[in-house]
């Protein structure tokens, strides 16, 4: 199982539906040549994220705001928005098996591959600061 390659394709796929699409897991990996990188497993945690960021995004929106100076939640590229969201669901509602440095780093690593020049500063930044909140409330 590959976590990472899960992460990426949660991602894909929200991504995908913010641009008014629907995609499958199957049809994702082919686009990105991931093709047999994920297993039943992974395709559960696909499913789990990608449900889970739904039901919560107006409280991981509530926090993206709250961290992203000057910037509206309309404002923010669709690609970073789908990486924080899915980065914050994880740190939220994973910590179990996710731990939050680990979210942080995955979302930061998405955001240099797929974001924009400054894309991975933006995301590590807001990122941090949600992970201050979680540990001192």
């Amino acid at each position: 199982m590959s976590r990472t390659t899960a992460r990426e394709v949660a991602m894909m796929m929200h991504f995908s539906s913010l641009l008014g699409g629907e995609d499958t897991p199957e049809n994702v990996c082919e686009k990105a040549e991931l093709v047999g990188l994920l297993d039943k497993e992974d395709l559960l945690y696909v499913t789990q994220m990608l449900d889970g960021v739904l039901a919560r995004s107006n409280e991981i929106d509530e926090l993206i705001s709250r961290y992203s100076k000057d910037w509206s939640i309309d404002r923010i590229a669709r690609v970073d928005l789908s990486i924080l969201r899915v980065a914050i669901y994880e740190m939220l509602y994973r910590k179990e098996d996710v731990p939050t440095g680990a979210a942080i780093n995955e979302a930061v690593e998405l955001a240099k591959r797929y974001g924009g020049e400054r894309s991975y500063a933006f995301v590590n930044g807001i990122l941090g600061s949600v992970a201050k909140e979680i540990v001192s409330p």
